[in-house]
């Protein structure tokens, strides 16, 4: 490629490539996690303090309150369901920080991978419209992630501040005006300027963990959909491999671009499989919880307001849409490794060159294989799995009704 070439690529994928992670990049880049293809000592130290300032705002500022009101209201179950819906997400984002943080430099390859391949893409219309296309679920994603955020900040932070609580609000936890998150202090939160100077933390410590909980989310849809767009490229290159003049090189170059893209996707699975888990404990522990409040207002004929029902269904979807989210992402990903197996298999590599068919094997016995997001390394990331999870916490929705009975 020559340097006029190289330089109008090279413009086109500074746009494209802004354009398809910048939605990202606002999120992870304003907490320090944003995985820079290149920095200096000085910018990463920069990144490392607004990392360290999140983790400990979010751990200091909700975490710790948050379980000290826990222990507090121990034995209460409607006010332990109410305060679990946001410690355990809490403690998720702790985790996902500190995680994420620890892995960033195994993610610098995988986003170098990415600007390379949209470099590439401005060879072939097709391969950069497939790219297009994949790039733009995870910007329709994460556009959503950030409504749903937008949704959260206003009944949690918005309508407390004009007095309205979407909590329950009982003496033991709220003995003045309400806070957004149920906590308990060492000190009066209910004198000036004490209320008003916790009730701002608790705001800006509740953007930042929704931040950091979104973003590192959605940087997993990115990093999938881009991968499976590769691989669809892939499956269209093996696909019509006979059309190519230098067919062999070409399957070397495709053997080559798989192995690439199942170390990435492992990189992937060592780095979010931990944050699955604690996803799964704490989606099973508060479906149940959701639904066995559910059972409640039924039978004791508990009247909530048009904004308590709102609320209450907006969490709801929330944590449904946020597991399915994950189990779709992880369903699709195994859908599309197998579509490369299928087609390397439809190139009859049997009746095909010895020297051909010697280098379709590898494709053969690595797609023979499934891939799989984890949780833990245990739970397959998979539709299926999610309906059995599902199965799982409506089987605890009895055992905590009969509790309460």
């Amino acid at each position: 490629m020559d340097g006029s070439k190289y330089a109008e690529y090279r413009g086109a994928y500074d746009d494209y490539f802004e354009w398809a992670v910048q939605l990202n990049r606002i999120a992870l880049d304003l907490i320090g996690l944003w995985p820079e293809i290149a920095q200096s000592p000085r910018q990463k130290l920069l990144c490392d303090l607004r990392v360290l300032a999140t983790f400990l705002g979010v751990t200091l500022g909700v975490l710790i309150p948050s379980i000290h009101s826990l222990i507090r209201i121990q034995g209460d179950i409607m006010l332990m369901m109410d305060n679990l819906q946001f410690t355990l997400p809490a403690v998720s984002c702790s985790i996902r920080i500190v995680i994420f943080w620890w892995k960033k430099e195994a993610i610098v390859p995988i986003m170098s991978m990415i600007a390379e391949d949209w470099i590439r893409a401005q060879e072939s219309e097709q391969e950069r419209r497939i790219m297009i296309r994949r790039a733009r679920y995870a910007r329709v994603i994460i556009t959503c992630a950030y409504c749903i955020m937008a949704v959260a900040c206003f009944f949690i932070i918005f309508l407390p501040a004009f007095g309205v609580s979407m909590r329950l609000t009982p003496n033991i936890t709220d003995p003045g005006r309400p806070m957004p998150l149920q906590t308990h202090y060492v000190y009066d939160v209910t004198r000036w300027p004490q209320y008003q100077l916790t009730f701002i933390s608790q705001a800006v410590y509740i953007l930042l963990s929704i931040m950091s909980y979104t973003g590192i989310d959605n940087f997993l849809g990115l990093m999938i959909f881009h991968i499976c767009g590769q691989l669809d490229i892939l499956k269209n290159r093996l696909t019509h491999l006979d059309k190519y003049v230098n067919s062999r090189d070409m399957l070397r170059s495709c053997v080559a671009k798989h192995i690439r893209l199942l170390r990435a996707i492992a990189v992937i699975e060592d780095t979010y499989n931990i944050t699955l888990l604690t996803l799964f404990v704490y989606f099973a522990i508060l479906f149940a919880f959701y639904g066995f409040r559910v059972i409640s207002l039924f039978d004791e004929g508990n009247d909530l307001s048009l904004a308590h029902l709102v609320y209450f269904i907006s969490n709801v979807f929330n944590l449904f849409t946020h597991m399915c989210l994950y189990c779709a992402l992880g369903e699709i990903l195994v859908a599309e490794c197998n579509e490369i197996y299928y087609a390397a298999y439809s190139n009859e590599w049997y009746s095909a060159d010895p020297k051909v068919a010697r280098n379709l094997l590898p494709l053969l016995i690595r797609g023979a294989k499934p891939v799989y997001l984890t949780a833990g390394k245990v739970f397959p990331m998979t539709m299926a799995t999610f309906c059995g999870l599902i199965k799982t916490s409506a089987g605890y929705i009895s055992v905590l009704h009969t509790t309460r009975s």
